[in-house]
């Protein structure tokens, strides 16, 4: 491995743990000619898989750039790049365990916005509004409320009943 800041190839490794779920290795290194430390991953090679756009093209599948549509939803947001880098691990295992080569960008999108909306409900709208290419407010509107009424049915669901109320001042007299 080349030392990223004085290009040369002397490195010992001081620690390696595992990552993603044991998909990854994570190894800390330093360089013996500069002493400087740095990251390396190692990941097992998988098969190719493409994303097939709406228009037909193909593109190979690239875990860079989903971070980076993940990281803009998630920007300000109180998620950690550990968070962001579970939701493409997850979407990634899922796909190379579904998919022989292909697979459809509206079955990836999907399925991003599925992980997204359960790991922040701001971030995944955020994420819809571009990928679903929102129009105008009431395309934010109708995305929103089924989540509006999800939280309305646990709120409702949380709240005690009238004879709960009832049992618990008895209780107390």
């Amino acid at each position: 491995m080349r030392c990223p800041f004085c290009r040369t190839d002397n490195d010992r490794v001081i620690d390696s743990r595992a990552g993603d779920d044991g998909a990854s290795i994570r190894r800390r290194r330093e360089c013996l000619s500069c002493r400087k430390r740095f990251t390396t991953y190692e990941r097992f090679e998988r098969q190719f898989l493409a994303v097939v756009k709406k228009n037909g093209e193909k593109e190979p599948f690239d875990r860079a750039k989903i971070k980076r549509g993940l990281a803009k939803a998630c920007w300000k947001r109180p998620i950690t790049e550990d968070d962001i880098e579970g939701v493409i691990t997850t979407l990634e295992t899922e796909l190379y365990g579904s998919y022989e080569s292909d697979v459809p960008s509206g079955i990836l999108g999907s399925r991003l916005m599925e992980l997204l909306r359960l790991l922040d409900q701001i971030a995944y709208v955020r994420f819809a509004s571009v990928y679903r290419e929102f129009k105008d407010v009431q395309d934010f509107v109708e995305e929103l409320e089924p989540i509006l009424a999800e939280s309305h049915r646990s709120q409702e669901a949380a709240k005690p009943s009238q004879s709960e109320n009832t049992a618990r001042a008895s209780d107390r007299t």
